[in-house]
């Protein structure tokens, strides 16, 4: 749903682009009729295209603006006569960051809009009173609201929620709640989110009890994200419908508190995607009991992890406890592994036969750990699957290649994925041609698994992928799969965004 509205508003400013540079170039003709054709700054202008967006019906117009950020949906009632009143009755789409110089404005905003609310979006920078959002929410514009996304930046996490926000349980397709506190009587409300797709608690004070009767009552939920919160201990998961699950759980650098220990996925057959969203430190227990289309794991901080459990396979801190039960859906596995670790790596591997993309990135922690003999050799007479058969890219971040373990782990890669058809190495800072051709040179064994394999190095910044992951846009067919962060001197000499390969 995020990429459809997303490519929408994209049309919607290209429409009013259109519109005012019609606008503007009408004027300008009524003032110089003898304009000759190339002075003007409208030219380029698709008039068919303008006039093919005049004959769309004013309710299509409507969906469009209401799509718009507030002031630009606003800012329509300027183009014509026409586009007067469709803002006034088109969807609401109010997005505001209230401080103390437009507070006024909601209430004002509220009450000049006739139409229907289809988003409520206010970051609260000041200290407003909880009757004045109690107010804001009670408004009788805002009914059959769609989306409601209330941020506190003031009083971070000890603000309470105002109960006035669950009205909108029976039409909400997306919430999203940061920086509040969850009063314990939520959960005797009962409430129920027919509709609603989208979750998002960020650095909120909730209770188990609160959110397990919030999310009973999500019949419709797609994604969940649960960032940084505090007052959860352990959270079981049972959906039928949840395809998405991201959680990042250090809030405050290890602020006091409850935090989260535990994770158990207990029973949700649509989950797709299961996205720890820090890559530096939720010491999270995670237990996978039924996930049967489970297909995007990661990041996961491979020995440092207490335990992950799939079914009776038991991995504590990267060390294999038993690895009997397999994933046979996994496609997707993104790690984080200090050292590095290639025998903590291989483990999980083991788990997920049929993983066709692998991410490892190297954690570069302040003091040395020391370096792990990743020489390891490749047992025939034990196969990985998915080396033998399905493992077709592995993409590594932060390589000291400097380090023998570093260039050991990739070589392990290099001669064992039969399948190899590329892998991609991204340094964390930059080095010159030479250093290049040598690390290449260590790389290019004439035993490779995959002699068509393509290996390409390049030098870049210090990457945790935390920009790499989106819980909720389920568009996304691989959530890793986005560019590198591009090398900062590489970009101070114009060099470039040079890459080596094999």
């Amino acid at each position: 749903m995020a990429s459809r509205l997303l490519l929408l508003r994209r049309r919607a400013r290209r429409l009013l682009r259109l519109l005012r540079h019609r606008l503007q170039a009408s004027k300008k003709r009524r003032i110089d009729d003898q304009d000759p054709p190339g002075s003007g700054s409208c030219d380029h202008v698709d008039v068919g295209s303008v006039d093919h967006i005049t004959r769309v019906p004013d309710a299509v117009l409507g969906s469009i603006v209401s799509l718009l950020p507030t002031k630009e949906g606003a800012r329509t009632q300027v183009l014509s006569r026409r586009w007067r009143p469709i803002w006034r009755s088109a969807p609401l789409n109010l997005a505001l960051d209230c401080e103390l110089k437009n507070q006024d404005s909601i209430p004002k905003i509220l009450s000049e809009h006739t139409g229907p609310a289809r988003r409520f979006s206010v970051r609260l920078f000041t200290d407003c009173s909880g009757d004045e959002i109690d107010g804001w929410l009670s408004s009788q514009s805002l009914d059959n609201l769609q989306e409601l996304e209330l941020t506190c930046m003031f009083w971070l996490g000890r603000r309470p929620l105002s109960l006035s926000a669950f009205r909108f349980s029976p039409t909400l397709r997306v919430a999203k709640f940061h920086g509040f506190h969850f009063p314990n009587s939520i959960a005797q409300l009962s409430l129920q989110f027919p509709c609603l797709e989208q979750l998002t608690l960020k650095k909120v004070i909730i209770s188990e009890d609160v959110l397990q009767s919030l999310l009973s009552g999500c019949s419709a939920l797609e994604s969940l994200e649960l960032k940084e919160n505090r007052g959860i201990a352990r959270l079981c998961i049972s959906s039928q419908t949840l395809r998405s699950l991201g959680f990042f759980v250090d809030w405050w650098n290890g602020g006091t508190g409850i935090f989260l220990q535990e994770l158990v996925i207990e029973d949700a057959p649509c989950l797709e995607r299961l996205l720890p969203l820090n890559s530096t430190g939720s010491k999270v227990v995670i237990r996978i009991i039924c996930a049967p289309k489970l297909e995007i794991f990661g990041m996961l901080l491979s020995e440092v992890i207490p335990e992950f459990q799939l079914g009776s396979s038991i991995i504590q801190e990267g060390v294999a406890v038993s690895l009997t039960t397999k994933m046979h859906t996994m496609r997707v596995l993104a790690l984080s592994s200090t050292g590095p670790n290639l025998d903590a790596v291989v483990n999980f591997l083991k788990c997920f036969p049929c993983l066709e993309k692998l991410y490892v990135i190297f954690r570069l922690p302040s003091d040395d750990p020391g370096e792990y003999m990743n020489a390891r050799k490749y047992d025939t007479l034990d196969p990985i699957e998915c080396l033998e058969l399905h493992l077709k890219k592995v993409v590594l971040k932060n390589y000291v290649g400097s380090k023998s373990s570093y260039v050991d782990f990739a070589r392990f890669f290099v001669l064992n994925t039969k399948g190899l058809e590329e892998m991609k190495i991204t340094l964390p800072y930059h080095r010159q041609h030479g250093w290049f051709a040598h690390q290449l040179s260590l790389l290019r064994v004439t035993s490779r698994a995959s002699p068509d394999a393509r290996i390409e190095m390049r030098c870049g910044t210090s990457d945790d992928f935390t920009h790499n992951r989106d819980t909720h846009d389920l568009s996304m067919d691989d959530p890793f799969d986005l560019p590198s962060s591009g090398c900062s001197t590489c970009e101070e000499k114009g060099l470039g965004d040079a890459i080596y390969q094999i």
